[in-house]
């Protein structure tokens, strides 16, 4: 962040404005309230646009979705008290992502804090944990540096930031300058260790690369292309980041995790060098699948991250590089090509990737189940909205059975172009991070996953997309229940179901009753035609997917027990 020298007269809205101004802000998420209205009345003449949403965990999971699709930060800001306690679910969502997002709080009155006045609460200490930086303006005179501050971590740490703003601050007269960004580039990390990690693949009998959500980025996916051609080494996506190697490429894998590819996990199980670009490696991407323990767990690994915090955190690393995705994927070629040249293919690795992942695909299209009268099954709709997916297409997933299975289907050939719930795991993220996206990309089609039972969280900003002009598509996946809860309950419970079924509205009418357009799809044959017919709308279309109640494998098997009873009148029960 570089302050400017010149400082000017202004009032502390007015110096606030101007430094969102100064860091790029068109588009700021939230819900009007009293405690800011003074800046908020300066947006339109700033040329900022402020999206008013219905709700504001909404707001947050907005600014999150506008800045994995763009790669600036999202903004968002509302009223004091429940306004900002209302961020905290979407704030945690981004954490986990490693979102830029950049949550304003302002805050009750600097004179009557700590007297229990309308709408007060101590806002630090609530995001104390799923922030990179927070920051506290205690005198008007500091709000220019300070929100010029939360840019700057929120950009440079990959993360959310918070500002916390009293009310009465906006207010008054002060002598300030307005601080403008600066770009901080990442190296590739240490070159004795780049070295030692070039001879360690350059010799590798078989060599995986786990691409992570670092290579969308650093935008270093060409560089990772040319990285695993001179090894003809595999790429496997991290989990939920299925968007970081083009799928149509001969050396992709897919993703691992929960209902991911088969084929990652028997290539990345076969390893004697384990590459993860960008990876944090989180355990959620190696949790077993299939009744398949794929990690290899006698695997060299090199990891490397442009967080130092996360290099060795999850498991042991043979090297560490602490870089920046692109960079060393530039750095790592250039040492395997001093010393090797450039390596023709390994036609006989090839041959057993492209073997391995045409029997999954195989597999996978085993899988499907029947359809019933008027329901679809879950796989069978997949696999159609997968064919009629726009080749240019945004998804975002929210959490649930069927959203899990996706993990299977969907395919990108560029990055920055899936964005799911990631390891908060939260339900009604879908929806208003596919808003986000779309107004950070609108030349781009943006489609959210939803199942029904998290549907119920975030359809009310069906509204909002419908007065703001945002043609996002929502696919709500409608069988009637919580499919995740209910395999548990199936599973480990006895079958005995309670409190997982649903009784449902016509959700495509409710849409047309908020003005957006509305498809009902019971057909398997109808649900391509749909999809393409809602991206072609140009509006906000709500697509009811009838299902049946086939449900995927339980998240993570070894998370849930099969309950033991001492109580006798509970021990009876549960026979």
């Amino acid at each position: 962040m570089v302050q400017s020298h010149i400082k000017q007269r202004m009032t502390p809205s007015e110096a606030f404005v101007e430094t969102l101004v100064a860091h790029g802000v068109t588009d700021v998420f939230g819900i009007v309230g009293s405690a800011f209205m003074d800046a908020h009345d300066l947006f339109p003449l700033a040329g900022i646009r402020f999206i008013s949403v219905a709700h504001e965990q909404n707001a947050a999971h907005m600014a999150d979705g506008y800045a994995r699709a763009s790669g600036k930060a999202g903004v968002c800001i509302g009223q004091n008290g429940p306004g900002i306690t209302n961020f905290v679910t979407a704030v945690g969502a981004a954490y986990w992502a490693h979102s830029p997002v950049v949550a304003i709080t302002p805050e009750a009155s600097s004179l009557n804090m700590g007297l229990g006045g309308f709408q007060e609460t101590e806002q630090l200490p609530i995001f104390s944990k799923i922030t990179k930086w927070q920051g506290h303006v205690a005198n008007p005179a500091r709000i220019a540096e300070l929100t010029g501050r939360a840019f700057h971590y929120a950009l440079h740490e990959r993360g959310p930031t918070q500002l916390n703003i009293p009310r009465d601050f906006f207010y008054g007269e002060i002598e300030t300058s307005i601080p403008r960004p600066v770009t901080i580039g990442r190296g590739p990390g240490d070159s004795e260790a780049i070295r030692a990690a070039a001879r360690l693949l350059a010799d590798a009998k078989f060599p995986v690369i786990l691409a992570g959500g670092g290579i969308g980025v650093a935008n270093g996916m060409e560089e990772l292309k040319r990285l695993a051609e001179q090894l003809t080494a595999p790429v496997a996506n991290s989990y939920l980041h299925n968007d970081t190697f083009p799928a149509s490429h001969p050396l992709a894998a897919g993703p691992l995790g929960h209902q991911g590819s088969k084929a990652a996990m028997r290539l990345i199980a076969k390893a004697d060098i384990v590459l993860a670009l960008g990876s944090r490696l989180s355990p959620l991407g190696a949790i077993p699948q299939y009744d398949l323990d794929y990690w290899p767990t006698e695997a060299k690994v090199i990891q490397v991250d442009a967080d130092f915090r996360a290099l060795g955190l999850v498991r042991p690393v043979d090297i560490a590089i602490h870089g920046d995705a692109r960079a060393t994927a530039v750095a790592l070629m250039d040492e395997l090509v001093k010393s090797d040249g450039c390596r023709a293919p390994d036609t006989t690795r090839l041959a057993e990737i492209t073997r391995i992942k045409a029997e999954w695909a195989q597999e996978l299209a085993s899988m499907v189940g029947e359809n019933q009268e008027g329901r679809i099954d879950p796989r069978r709709a997949l696999t159609a909205l997968a064919k009629a997916m726009p080749a240019n297409a945004m998804v975002t997933t929210d959490i649930g059975n069927v959203c899990s299975i996706a993990n299977s289907y969907l395919k990108f050939e560029a990055p920055n172009s899936f964005f799911g719930a990631m390891a908060f795991g939260n339900c009604g993220y879908a929806l208003p991070t596919a808003m986000g996206a779309k107004i950070a990309r609108p030349d781009r089609p943006s489609i959210a996953y939803v199942g029904d039972g998290a549907w119920g969280m975030s359809l009310n900003e069906v509204m909002t997309a419908v007065r703001e002009n945002i043609p996002v598509v929502a696919v709500v996946f409608e069988n009637a229940q919580w499919g995740a809860e209910k395999k548990i309950q199936i599973e480990n419970f006895g079958n005995r179901i309670q409190s997982t079924e649903l009784a449902n509205p016509d959700y495509a009418e409710l849409a047309r009753v908020m003005g957006a357009d509305g498809i009902v799809v019971s057909e398997e044959d109808e649900v391509g035609d749909a999809l393409r017919t809602a991206v072609a709308s140009g509006r906000p279309t709500v697509i009811n997917l009838k299902l049946t109640k086939a449900l995927g494998n339980l998240f993570q098997r070894n998370a849930v027990k099969s309950p033991v009873r001492l109580l006798e009148k509970y021990a009876a029960h549960s026979r």
